[in-house]
């Protein structure tokens, strides 16, 4: 059949032989490219009379969307968290070397920092499309520093921050702009948090809930005022109590606004939530799970110490701390070790594993319609993958932008 080019010049490519997740079920069928887009197969034959320029055999692979991490405090030696003169060749390697984790799309994250780091980072982070030179930067995630002095964490109590008499104002000062912030980690137990949460709610900023005593009302009242994520649900969070399971709660609360879905996130490394904890978070509430890397400077790199904004950590094994403590500080896992570690901790299909780290993170962006699925007009960011759900190649915008050296097997 001769191809018709009435619509468009560029080629159009048909990968052959695969299962495409698609409708929450692996399909065997092919996945039509073009101009970096999933194509309807029958507009193409019936309103184009269309047809192939390249086949490409995908060798019984699985083919899902990419994954999105929206929280990863660095990687590789690069830290998010600190002002650099560097700071974005740094993000721009961090970027490139994520892509053979399948992550085609990301939040870089900082960690409670003082303003001025916030006002030296934040204008050099920019919304940005992902191709070869790395996966795409939806905007920044910003945990801290108005959170809890009880459950900080890794974070430092000297930067720690409330809202004052200007609430919203105060959180402008801190931060210096909003233009490429997407996700804001806050306690909603503080004192004029509702009004923040629906300032930032209106300018179409993610609201999380984390590093909190909150009980289940405060994390409530904070969903019905806009919030929608759960920052790394059981860590750095009042642990479920029967009579007032706190912000955990929200998993399967009766006060969530009709329409509204509430979302969190898990670091499914096998350190940071015991797997009989990701079972019972999955099975009360699985459509809202968001699988999560939080990973840190020291992923990809060996043992030792390194920084996590202000701090420093110490590498042990997989295990994180704030040097001379035992308190977890963000992960070393990989967003496919993540995915793995899911599937294999909770028993659920391959395509609910790889639903958590593509759908769901775009569901909670609102960006589904471009991203997280391989539905007709979306992005073609995809990922092959063997059935152990190894990543053998990575995919933006129908371009190969990195594949497993056959050695490395």
């Amino acid at each position: 059949m001769p191809s018709n080019k009435s619509v468009s010049d560029a080629p159009i490519v048909q990968f052959t032989n695969c299962r495409i997740l698609r409708d929450h079920q692996l399909q065997r069928e092919d996945l039509w490219v073009r101009e970096g887009k999933i194509l309807n197969p029958e507009k193409l034959f019936f309103d184009e009379k269309g047809s192939a320029d390249v086949q490409l055999d995908c060798k019984d692979s699985i083919i899902a969307p990419g994954f999105i991490d929206v929280q990863i405090n660095g990687g590789f030696g690069v830290d998010f968290s600190l002002a650099t003169d560097d700071f974005k060749s740094g993000i721009d390697l961090v970027s490139q070397k994520i892509l053979s984790h399948g992550v085609t799309s990301f939040c870089p994250t900082l960690v409670t920092s003082p303003p001025s780091v916030y006002h030296q980072v934040l204008p050099q982070i920019s919304v940005r499309n992902g191709g070869a030179h790395g996966a795409g930067i939806l905007g920044a995630h910003l945990e801290g520093p108005f959170i809890s002095k009880e459950k900080k964490g890794a974070h430092p109590e000297h930067c720690l921050r409330t809202f004052e008499a200007g609430a919203f104002q105060d959180l402008l000062a801190t931060y210096g702009s909003l233009d490429c912030v997407q996700i804001v980690t806050l306690a909603p137990e503080m004192r004029r948090s509702s009004e923040v949460i629906q300032e930032l709610t209106k300018r179409g900023i993610c609201v999380s809930l984390g590093h909190s005593v909150a009980n289940l009302s405060q994390a409530e009242e904070a969903v019905q005022h806009g919030a929608t994520f759960i920052t790394h649900l059981f860590n750095a969070m009042l642990p479920f109590h029967h009579r007032d399971p706190g912000i955990v709660g929200l998993l399967t609360s009766d006060k969530i606004p009709a329409g509204r879905r509430v979302f969190y996130g898990m670091i499914s490394d096998g350190i940071h939530t015991n797997p009989a904890a990701l079972r019972i978070a999955h099975r009360a509430h699985p459509k809202g799970l968001v699988l999560v890397t939080d990973a840190i400077a020291g992923m990809g790199l060996a043992p030792g110490r390194h920084t996590l904004g202000q701090q420093v950590v110490e590498i042990d094994g997989l295990n994180t701390y704030i040097a001379g403590t035992k308190t977890l500080s963000g992960s070393v896992a990989t967003m496919d070790t993540c995915v793995r570690h899911f599937q294999e901790a909770t028993g659920c299909s391959v395509e609910t594993a790889l639903e958590a780290a593509s759908l769901h993170p775009a569901q909670l962006l609102g960006i589904e319609q471009r991203k997280g699925t391989l539905n007709y007009d979306s992005d073609a960011d995809f990922l092959m993958l063997n059935d152990n759900l190894y990543v053998q190649a990575t995919f933006i915008a129908g371009e190969e932008v990195w594949r497993q050296d056959v050695l490395d097997m």
